[in-house]
């Protein structure tokens, strides 16, 4: 691999994300993006496999995109959102409150994804206080939850598996349960939430895919009884839809699947095309009305510097404009159906436990995820950007990707893995 001078001279002051730095090989070194590819520093172009954390759902680099943020970079930049508001904002929450399902018409917006769920969390905390209720300040959790790295959303993931869990100590306690498939799971879910009413600001799950816990798939029908339950026993539910927002389950939002409305929902990722961060909470008519009253303190006091800025509703704006213009969800159950198919060969290959699609998400799940560095090592050198973790290689592409390019994909990594499983466990 090729080190560029920029990277050499950088590199010793850097710190980088999920890595360990002592032990970890040098990061590839990126110098331009083009549809569903990155082109390397030795002038490679490899196939990206993860759409960059599943955000870059139009592809790298869309023309639309570019000449939206060109116009309005022109135009303003920024612009503090206190006391003030501009037109890509105003046009982003009345598109995204005419999108979203129900009646989740108001629109918080703020920077990143863990940030729309620290703004949820209060939200939701908050809620409570404001309508005279003490003591309701946890939240029912589900094993192998991710929800972020701020330290609110830290509490939020999986206590015992996530990366998390050494601030065991350090984080708030939360009510951690199994998502309930069956119905005595789902008698005891029921009878847990009832023993916990009284402590519980709301339920929080990531709908339909639970991401970094291990690429996970829990059934609509599960998401609605789920919902089904918070409404009989009076809870807020919150839907993490950071991931599975905008297109990447098959449909607009997860929830659509389950005809579930959340009260309040997070999104963040694909909001911009992948193009910078962005991300909101939104929350239903009822939940805000909790909040209007003529005491100060009933207001939700939380303002990041560069929420609603331009740049990025401008971005957001035009990506909402290629939803409604080409075929993005009819797009994302073509790659479902492609990815199922053209991964099957996996099923069979030792040491792999299941092989799982759903929307643009596919996940080949093994025992155990041994020779990592060889793995991600070998994919590089066959063309395909993937970074498998905990028990899972997965792919999140781009919706735009081709039957081609997804047939150069599939057929690149089932030839990786097929010679991964032949080597001795570590």
């Amino acid at each position: 691999m090729t080190t560029p001078d920029w990277q050499r001279k950088g590199y010793p002051h850097i710190w980088m994300p999920y890595s360990q730095m002592a032990t970890s090989v040098m990061p590839v070194p990126v110098v331009l993006t083009e549809g569903v590819y990155i082109e390397l520093a030795d002038g490679r172009r490899i196939i990206d496999g993860l759409a960059s954390w599943w955000s870059a759902c139009h592809g790298y680099n869309h023309p639309h995109i570019a000449a939206a943020v060109k116009k309005q970079l022109a135009e303003m930049p920024h612009v503090m959102f206190g006391g003030v508001n501009h037109e890509p904002a105003m046009t982003l929450a009345r598109r995204l409150a005419q999108m979203a399902p129900g009646a989740l018409n108001r629109v918080f917006f703020s920077d990143s994804g863990s940030v729309s769920v620290e703004v949820a969390m209060k939200m939701a905390v908050q809620y409570w206080l404001n309508r005279g209720v003490q003591g309701r300040h946890k939240f029912v959790t589900f094993q192998h939850g991710y929800h972020g790295d701020t330290t609110g959303a830290m509490s939020l993931c999986d206590p015992i598996t996530s990366m998390h869990s050494h601030f065991d100590g350090f984080l708030l306690k939360q009510l951690p349960q199994v998502i309930p498939e069956t119905d005595e799971q789902f008698a005891a879910f029921d009878q847990f939430l009832a023993t916990h009413s009284r402590e519980t600001a709301a339920v929080i799950i990531e709908p339909l895919v639970q991401g970094a816990g291990g690429m996970r798939f829990h059934p609509p029908s599960c998401l609605a009884r789920i919902a089904q339950l918070c409404q009989e026993r009076k809870l807020l539910l919150i839907a993490d839809e950071i991931a599975t927002g905008f297109g990447r389950t098959g449909s607009m939002f997860a929830c659509e699947q389950a005809d579930v409305v959340p009260d309040i929902m997070c999104l963040s990722k694909a909001l911009t095309g992948g193009t910078m961060g962005l991300a909101v909470t939104l929350a239903t008519d009822d939940l805000f009305a909790a909040f209007q009253s003529d005491q100060i303190e009933h207001a939700l006091m939380h303002g990041p510097t560069f929420m609603a800025n331009p740049l990025a509703c401008a971005a957001a704006n035009a990506s909402l404009d290629l939803f409604e213009s080409e075929p993005r969800l009819a797009q994302a159950n073509r790659l479902e159906a492609d990815l199922f198919a053209s991964l099957a060969p996996c099923r069979t290959m030792p040491g792999v436990v299941d092989v799982r699609t759903k929307g643009a998400v596919a996940a080949v799940e093994v025992e155990q995820l041994h020779h990592l560095d060889w793995l991600r090592q070998r994919f590089l050198e066959r063309g395909v950007w993937l970074r498998p973790f905990a028990n899972a290689i997965y792919v999140t592409p781009a919706l735009t990707m081709t039957p081609t390019e997804v047939s150069v994909l599939t057929s690149r990594m089932v030839n990786v893995i097929g010679e991964w499983a032949e080597l001795p466990n570590e």
